[in-house]
């Protein structure tokens, strides 16, 4: 599971029948909305934590919670939200326990970003951009621009107000807008 499956599956629809099953315990319902929704719950891990063999366990640790939390589905939301959401805070509960920030000043988690290489593979490559956020950065950014969850979400998510991952995102954002902008400045992450 080490390679980065498409996104989009939380969108997928879950049929009657295979969640009454996996909700009676049959095996091979809870095997089909693995083959379904693991993909999608691994990529939101990775991108998130940058860590496959995190990511890995972000999706055992699901479906294993899944299995006595499925009678719990009430089916006021799409079972991919539901799913997705539980995936979210897995991942930002992993977050929490292995961060190396306790400070939770978002100046604090700034100071501590590593600079970009500035060599041009580096500087074109997205990915590499996010994985040098720090963990906390790279959440709030992936959450809201990829996963589109609202700042109202992120804060509940995080234990946090609005206006903390809004601050988080609008410097992140910046970080990276400064780094595409002036590809050969350095000064330009060391002053954001």
């Amino acid at each position: 599971m080490s390679e980065i499956r498409a996104p989009s599956g939380f969108g997928l629809e879950l049929d009657r029948v295979t969640l009454e099953r996996a909700r009676r315990g049959e095996m091979t319902a809870f095997a089909a909305i693995y083959e379904r929704f693991g993909g999608p719950c691994y990529n939101l891990a990775l991108r998130v934590l940058g860590e496959p063999a995190a990511a890995e366990d972000i999706v055992q640790e699901i479906f294993l919670k899944l299995m006595g939390s499925l009678r719990g589905f009430r089916g006021d939301a799409p079972f991919g939200a539901w799913l997705k959401r539980m995936t979210a805070n897995a991942t930002i509960d992993a977050l929490r326990a292995h961060q190396r920030f306790r400070d939770e000043d978002p100046d604090a988690l700034f100071e501590a970003m590593p600079a970009l290489a500035a060599d041009a593979e580096d500087r074109a490559d997205a990915w590499s951009m996010l994985m040098r956020l720090p963990p906390r950065a790279r959440a709030v950014v992936i959450l809201h621009e990829v996963e589109g969850y609202t700042h109202k979400e992120m804060a509940e998510l995080f234990g946090q107000s609005e206006s903390y991952s809004k601050s988080i995102l609008a410097r992140a954002l910046k970080r990276l807008n400064d780094v595409v902008a002036e590809p050969g400045s350095k000064e330009a992450m060391d002053h954001a």
